[in-house]
């Protein structure tokens, strides 16, 4: 089907694109038949002026006996369906071919307005028209506030500093202090845990991230997508060696190219290129999962594999 495209951004604010091939496979495999499922997915890509999606294709299988695709509150592509019959294993592939442009190309971290006029305009009043990004200061599941997470913020929110240019000073911070280590933390570790760890992986980080930010009022959304790796010198990129990944958007008002929001990468301390593919924006993990459901039946094993790569260089040789 094909969905509405989100508001666009100019055109002209995205630098010269890169087309990627991204091919995402989940796979369950079950310790005894699975009589009834029901799922929701965020598996198509974002599209605007500066990340087009060329094509796209799911496969469900066993085919569902229902299914549908619409937009969540946020604008993103959200896919539901539905297995009936029993069955012993799931399969869920998603292709895409996006081209991607590098929107922060030319970024001042200095303009826009100091991070307390930021905060101040967020707030709450009768007498101003409501923001739409003041939905994203509030606490959520996976991002409750903490006062130690405002304490570690305010190290980069000095008094006077324009919120972009603290906010890169904090992405620099969090990913000097924290180590990434991909078995020490779970889906449901709590934020201040890893926090106080300084470990954990991109969604830990990103959680951080974000928890630090309205802990001082500010808006931040968390960024659910995929980042191309590179393969080391003189090796062949693996095919399935990539994975889900996450990182953080933060409302920077004053700064006019994408709409005052400014993405930053906390685990590999970089303003997101065209190396990064956006799914969907939430207020965390729970809200843009790639893949999750319900079933009756016995437990699981899981099996993610995710390549992303140049089309060029894409493992069938031509499109996604």
């Amino acid at each position: 089907m094909t969905l509405p495209t989100p508001v666009p951004l100019d055109p002209s604010a995205c630098a010269a694109g890169v087309t990627l091939g991204v091919d995402h496979e989940t796979a369950y495999r079950y310790d005894s038949p699975v009589e009834l499922a029901h799922h929701l997915g965020y598996l198509r890509p974002l599209s605007d002026a500066c990340q087009v999606v060329e094509d796209y294709a799911l496969a469900i299988t066993p085919a569902p006996s229902d299914f549908s695709e619409t937009l969540d509150g946020f604008g993103n592509a959200r896919c539901t369906f539905a297995l009936v019959a029993p069955h012993e294993s799931l399969t869920v592939r998603a292709t895409s071919r996006v081209t991607v442009h590098a929107r922060f190309d030319g970024l001042d971290p200095t303009a826009g307005l100091p991070w307390e006029a930021a905060a101040q305009r967020l707030r709450y009043d009768p007498a101003v028209p409501f923001a739409p990004e003041a939905e994203f200061t509030f606490p959520s599941t996976y991002v409750p506030r903490h006062a130690e997470l405002r304490e570690y913020a305010l190290l980069s929110f000095t008094p006077g500093r324009p919120v972009a240019d603290a906010a890169l000073d904090l992405m620099h911070r969090i990913h000097a202090d924290f180590s990434y280590q991909p078995a020490h933390t779970q889906v449901s570790t709590p934020v201040l845990h890893a926090f106080q760890e300084r470990v954990g992986v991109c969604q830990d980080f990103a959680h951080v991230m974000i928890g630090c930010l309205r802990a001082i009022g500010l808006a931040a959304r968390y960024v659910s997508g995929y980042l191309m790796s590179q393969p080391p010198p003189g090796k062949p990129r693996l095919v399935g060696a990539d994975a889900s990944h996450a990182w953080v958007s933060v409302h920077c008002a004053g700064v006019p190219a994408n709409a005052g929001w400014v993405d930053l990468d906390p685990t590999n301390d970089v303003v997101p290129g065209t190396a990064h593919v956006i799914l969907a924006y939430g207020r965390d993990y729970g809200d843009v999962t790639p893949l999750r459901g319900v079933i009756r039946g016995g437990g699981h094993e899981l099996d993610v594999r995710v390549t992303v790569a140049p089309i060029d260089e894409f493992p069938d040789g031509t499109d996604a």
